[in-house]
C-alpha cells in the first residue's frame, strides 16, 4: 500500500528549534542516575566535548534564574548518548546547547504562566508522583545521593520540582493536547482539498539477487562470477515465496539490499532503470526472472507487486492522516504558545 505524500502538510508554519525538542521538565529522579554526576566526570576526546556543571546561572526569566545544571540536564535529554560516548559531538554540541537553552526557557515560561493562572495539583496526585519518581532509583542510597548532589539534601525542593513538572504537564495538556485534537470530519476535508497528496504513479515492489565482480577482476574471476550467478539463478527459480527468495539473497547476493532480504520495497517506475523496467513490466507478481546482465553485473529479480497509477482511498490513509494532522496542529499550537509567552516575558541569557 502506498503512503500518501506529506508535501501537503508543509502548508503549516515551521517550528522553532525549541519547539522541536522533547520536554524534560520532570525531575532528575526520572532517571536511574543524576545527569550532573555524568556531566562532571566526562573526559574529552578528539570527537566529543566534555561538560562540567558548576551551578552558574545561564538565564534569568522574569527574575527566576536557571543554572547550567538545568541546561546540562536538558542537553542529556536531547542527546542521551552523551553518557555512553563521554560527551557531546563537537560538531553538534553548539546546536544541542542552543536547543536545550530554548527548551528550559520555554518550560520555565509555561510553569510561570501556570502559576499565574493559579492552577492546582491535587495533593493525592502529588503524593502519587513523588512515589513514582522515587521508585525510579535503584536503591534508597542512590536516591539520597541524588538529593545531596542535585538538591542539597532538600526533600522540600524535591517536592517542588515534582509539582513544577506536574503543573507544566497540566498546562500543556490543556493548551496543546486538547486543542490539537482532529475530528474525522477535519480529516475528510483535508483529504478532499488536497487530492494531489494522495495520488501515486506506477510502481513496483521487487527483490534482487546480484553477483557483482569488481571492475578490476581478471578474466578467470569474471568467469567464476558468471558461474555463481547461474547457480544463484537456478536456486532462485526454485523458491516459492518472498521469504525463500529473501533468505537466498541474504546468503548469495552482493548488492546493498542483501541485508534486507534483497527487498527494494515499493519503487516508483520513474526511478527504475529503463533496461530493468522493460523486464519487470513483462513479469507477474511472484515470478522470478531469468538471469539478467547489466554491464559486468548479473541480477535476478523477483516481482512482488505491481501498482498501477491511481489514488489511495481515505480509508487506506485515515489513521496515518489523522495522526499527522494532529501532530502538525499540535506543533503549530506549541510554536504559537512559545511565541506568545515570550512576548510578555523578560528573558536574559547570562
Amino acid at each position: 500500500m502506498f503512503k500518501y505524500r506529506r508535501a501537503a502538510l508543509v502548508i503549516f508554519a515551521a517550528l522553532t528549534p525549541a519547539v522541536a525538542q522533547v520536554a524534560s521538565h520532570a525531575p532528575t529522579a526520572m532517571k536511574s542516575v543524576a545527569p550532573a554526576r555524568h556531566a562532571s566526570s566526562m573526559s574529552s576526546s578528539a570527537s566529543t566535548t566534555s561538560v562540567e556543571v558548576t551551578g552558574k546561572p545561564v538565564v534569568r526569566i522574569n527574575g527566576t534564574v536557571l543554572t547550567d545544571r538545568d541546561l546540562v540536564r536538558e542537553m542529556f535529554a536531547i542527546f542521551p548518548y552523551a553518557r555512553v560516548h563521554n560527551g557531546f559531538p563537537k560538531t553538534e554540541e553548539a546546536s544541542i546547547r542552543r536547543g536545550a537553552m530554548q527548551m528550559i526557557e520555554y518550560e520555565e515560561l509555561v510553569y510561570q504562566e501556570a502559576e499565574r493562572r493559579k492552577m492546582v495539583i491535587p495533593a493525592a496526585k502529588l503524593r502519587q508522583a513523588e512515589n513514582a519518581y522515587h521508585s525510579k532509583f535503584q536503591s534508597e542510597e542512590e536516591f539520597q545521593q541524588y538529593l545531596k548532589s542535585e538538591l542539597g539534601g532538600s526533600m522540600d525542593l524535591y517536592r517542588r520540582q515534582i509539582r513544577r513538572s506536574l503543573l507544566i504537564d497540566k498546562f500543556l495538556k490543556l493548551e496543546l493536547d486538547e486543542k490539537s485534537k482532529v475530528s474525522l470530519a477535519e480529516g475528510r476535508e483535508f483529504y478532499q482539498k488536497n487530492p494531489a497528496a494522495f495520488r501515486h504513479g506506477e510502481a513496483y515492489a521487487f527483490q534482487t539477487i546480484s553477483i557483482m565482480p569488481l571492475p578490476t577482476a581478471s578474466a578467470e574471476e569474471r568467469k567464476k562470477a558468471e558461474q555463481r550467478a547461474h547457480e544463484a539463478q537456478k536456486q532462485a527459480k526454485a523458491t516459492k515465496t518472498f521469504q525463500e527468495f529473501g533468505l537466498l539473497a541474504e546468503k548469495t547476493s552482493e548488492d546493498d539490499f542483501h541485508v534486507n532480504m534483497g527487498d527494494h520495497k515499493m519503487v516508483q517506475a520513474s526511478n527504475i532503470p529503463e533496461e530493468l523496467k522493460v523486464v519487470i513490466r513483462k513479469m507477474k507478481p511472484g515470478q522470478v526472472s531469468d538471469l539478467l546482465q547489466f554491464g559486468s553485473f548479473y541480477t535476478i529479480v523477483r516481482l512482488n507487486e505491481h501498482v498501477q497509477p491511481g489514488k489511495v482511498s481515505f480509508e487506506e490513509v485515515r489513521d496515518k492522516l489523522m495522526s499527522d494532522l494532529h501532530k502538525t496542529k499540535y506543533d503549530r499550537l506549541r510554536a504559537d504558545l512559545d511565541k506568545r509567552l515570550r512576548e510578555h516575558a523578560k528573558v536574559e541569557e547570562l
